[in-house]
């Protein structure tokens, strides 16, 4: 059993516009690392197609959905807030991505491979039901989520994210759900504002989102020490049939969109007790999805890190 790497140059379409940070070459940069350290070599390397319209329609409006397509329809950039923007390519590229998270899942429930990684773009765990959300369209961890749900029939499935910004859009879609534990690392205050350690679910889902804000200026110990202390024993006590991760590597000490100082070192013991945990509760099931990283060399040794631990290259 290998980890599946997914990834399409469909991705490469969507541009946000000059000076954007969320660019193209966050992926070429990433491709380029993995490809000279032989790190793809130890993955099946597939290329998704576009999610049905029926898969994203589980977690977003339809309505929404359409907007978006004729948005890009007309040929134009155009943005949906003051952060993000889209341009013809964007429907597409995040149709695909979104079909990263439906296939990756099915791959990984499967049994054809026993984790993998989607180097997609745009990202998407901003993504609201009915709105497009920092760099976010269509909310591609969530989309997963729900389909491992809805068409595998599993009732626990974990999410980590410890992408420097809390996840609004992923904590909203199952804020009531006591089928999926959303645990999020991020700074706070900051981008979106959400995030609180009081945010803790309601209804049939309270309890079901574990929020760790920490302030600007964590490091490796910082997040280690919530990641072992807080994320561990809550991902210990739901006992998931399948973990996601929403991987951003924006908590980095070179990125320029944190106040954070993670290392690469620090994202791959991240890794390391995530898939311990995956290996403890459901058979190393487990996928990740690229969301920020804006500093090319910091974002793509970090992908390289954590790769290699999701192919056993580094022993877990």
């Amino acid at each position: 059993m290998t980890t599946a790497f997914y990834y399409s140059p469909v991705f490469l379409e969507h541009l946000a516009g000059p000076h954007h940070p969320e660019r193209p070459e966050r992926l070429v940069s990433i491709l380029e690392t993995l490809s000279s350290s032989h790190i793809l070599e130890a993955c099946l390397q597939k290329e998704p197609g576009p999610a049905t319209i029926e898969a994203v329609a589980a977690v977003h409006d339809p309505n929404y959905i359409a907007h978006i397509e004729r948005q890009c329809s007309l040929g134009r950039h155009f943005n949906e807030d003051p952060d993000t923007f889209g341009s013809s390519g964007t429907y597409l590229s995040a149709l695909t991505a979104a079909g990263a998270a439906v296939e990756s899942t099915d791959l990984v429930m499967n049994k054809q491979v026993i984790n993998a990684f989607c180097a997609v773009r745009p990202p998407g765990h901003h993504a609201e039901h009915s709105a497009a959300m920092g760099f976010c369209f269509f909310n591609n961890i969530a989309i997963a989520a729900r389909h491992i749900i809805d068409q595998h029939g599993l009732d626990r499935v974990a999410i980590i994210d410890w992408d420097v910004h809390h996840g609004n859009g992923t904590q909203h879609t199952f804020y009531s759900s006591p089928s999926v534990l959303y645990c999020s690392l991020h700074q706070y205050p900051h981008f979106p504002g959400s995030g609180r350690k009081s945010e803790t679910g309601q209804g049939a889902g309270t309890g079901s989102t574990l929020n760790v804000p920490l302030a600007a200026g964590c490091g490796d110990a910082d997040y280690l020490n919530a990641f072992r202390s807080l994320i561990v024993p809550a991902i210990d006590r739901f006992k998931p049939q399948f973990i996601l991760v929403s991987a951003g590597f924006d908590a980095h000490a070179d990125d320029p969109l944190s106040g954070m100082f993670v290392s690469t070192s620090g994202f791959a013991e991240m890794t390391r007790l995530t898939l311990e945990a995956a290996y403890r509760h459901c058979d190393g099931r487990l996928v990740s999805f690229l969301e920020g990283g804006y500093d090319l060399a910091a974002l793509a040794s970090s992908v390289a890190a954590h790769l290699k631990l999701l192919t056993g290259s580094f022993s877990v």
